[in-house]
């Protein structure tokens, strides 16, 4: 099977430094509007990937994510934010990174080329069979993350990936495989644009509609997030209020006893 690392393509664009501002930035937007086109083509395959996900964690599973460089910070940041949405434990969703969290700030020397530490990462997690590991490579090449998926398929556990490239290793590797082909970057090989860009859409898709999928959404409402700041009691004090047709002081007052938005919209239906 051919493989053709379109990510690593020559710009469509000469000169840059020689363009203006404007010109640049125009060039860019062109460029991030070919991005959801792409994504909308992978959809069947990101579809077929939650439904698996969904099925292992209402079996009590958990989701892991599995990158290196700008792939691994994704799939961190995605993960992070599960808990303060979906009020769901810090365990269900998690990150992992080539190089370990020191490489979420500052790029880690050869991590990504090792072909063990990725198991090693998930093993200190006792990734099981219940699990689904889904590695995230823009290159679809990446050694930590391609290494691991192959692991975890001797292993039986679920694999699937988000990948930039068509026919990647990685893409041969995962059982379940979404590939969004964006091209070439506007700055040559720069994956962190078009390809970071649709890996971040793909991953919103798989975290957001799990949860809808596990009842942590009701409506269209985040009735499980966390009540971490200001902001948030605020905008749950508003559900309250819309939910049960109360004032904002009995709204305050319910969610201040529960500490919940649904519970406390569950406890004032019930009066």
């Amino acid at each position: 099977m051919s493989f053709t690392k379109t990510t690593e393509q020559d710009s469509h664009y000469n000169d840059l430094e020689k363009m203006s501002v404007n010109e640049i930035i125009s060039h860019m937007n062109s460029e991030d509007k070919t991005v959801p086109i792409a994504v909308e083509k992978a959809l069947p395959l990101v579809e077929i990937l939650i439904e698996n996900v969904v099925k292992k964690m209402k079996d009590g599973g958990r989701l892991f994510y599995i990158g290196a460089g700008t792939s691994g910070r994704l799939g961190i940041l995605d993960a992070s934010e599960c808990p303060p949405t979906f009020g769901v434990p810090n365990d269900l969703v998690i990150g992992l990174i080539a190089g370990g969290d020191s490489a979420i700030r500052k790029a880690v020397e050869n991590a990504e080329d090792s072909t063990s530490q990725g198991w090693m990462d998930l093993k200190a997690h006792n990734i099981s069979e219940k699990d689904v590991v889904i590695g995230v490579a823009a290159s679809g090449t990446t050694p930590y993350v391609v290494s691991t998926i192959k692991r975890c398929n001797e292993e039986k556990i679920i694999t699937g990936c988000i990948t930039c490239n068509k026919n990647s290793p990685l893409s041969i590797a995962a059982q379940f495989p979404i590939e969004v082909v964006v091209g070439p970057e506007f700055l040559t090989g720069s994956s962190r644009m078009k390809a970071g860009t649709a890996q971040k859409l793909v991953l919103n898709m798989i975290t957001t509609t799990t949860m809808i999928r596990l009842g942590r959404v009701k409506d269209n409402k985040m009735v499980d997030m966390q009540l971490s700041n200001n902001k948030l009691v605020d905008r749950g004090v508003k559900m309250i209020m819309n939910e049960l047709n109360v004032t904002e002081e009995e709204a305050s007052q319910l969610l201040e006893k529960h500490q919940s938005v649904r519970k406390s919209i569950s406890y004032g239906r019930k009066q």
